[in-house]
């Protein structure tokens, strides 16, 4: 599944004020519950939190991608975050977090979502990518840049 599917311009946030993982993930939250109506806020935010207890999501040279399965969701839906400072995440490699990539899925769709986790992975591995990113000016140009790379992606 291509990442503009899930992902829309207004569901990036490109100065997240946060300086927690409960922040982060409360401010992530924000601009989904905003958009989909049906979502249930306390569920959003426990499923992330929940998932977090499991292990940390910080996968490491400063990307975190927290996910959940949502029982109140029919679709895969993604909001992206940029902090310019950092955020602890608990990444694997110690480093603080600055590009985070929400997931949430329905709950029936366990293959799809570790498929779209994988494919996000790949995304973010690139440092140049990931410098892109940090460098962008706008949400729009974020936005941009993900779906371009993306579709590098077969």
């Amino acid at each position: 599944m291509k990442i503009k599917k899930i992902l829309s311009e207004e569901c990036i946030l490109d100065n997240l004020k946060a300086t927690s993982k409960y922040e982060v993930i409360a401010e992530l939250a924000a601009p989904l519950i905003q958009k989909y109506k049906d979502l249930d806020p306390e569920e959003v935010v426990k499923v992330l939190l929940d998932r977090e207890e499991l292990g940390s999501t910080g996968i490491g040279e400063g990307v975190a991608i927290p996910h959940g399965k949502l029982k109140s969701s029919q679709q895969v839906i993604a909001v992206f975050g940029r902090s310019i400072t950092g955020v602890p995440f608990n990444c694997h490699d110690d480093k603080l977090a600055h590009f985070f990539l929400v997931l949430l899925a329905p709950e029936s769709m366990t293959g799809h979502h570790l498929q779209i986790l994988a494919r996000l992975s790949k995304i973010f591995k690139g440092s140049h990518f990931r410098s892109k990113l940090l460098k962008a000016k706008t949400a729009l140009e974020i936005y941009d840049n993900i779906i371009t790379e993306d579709e590098k992606l077969l």
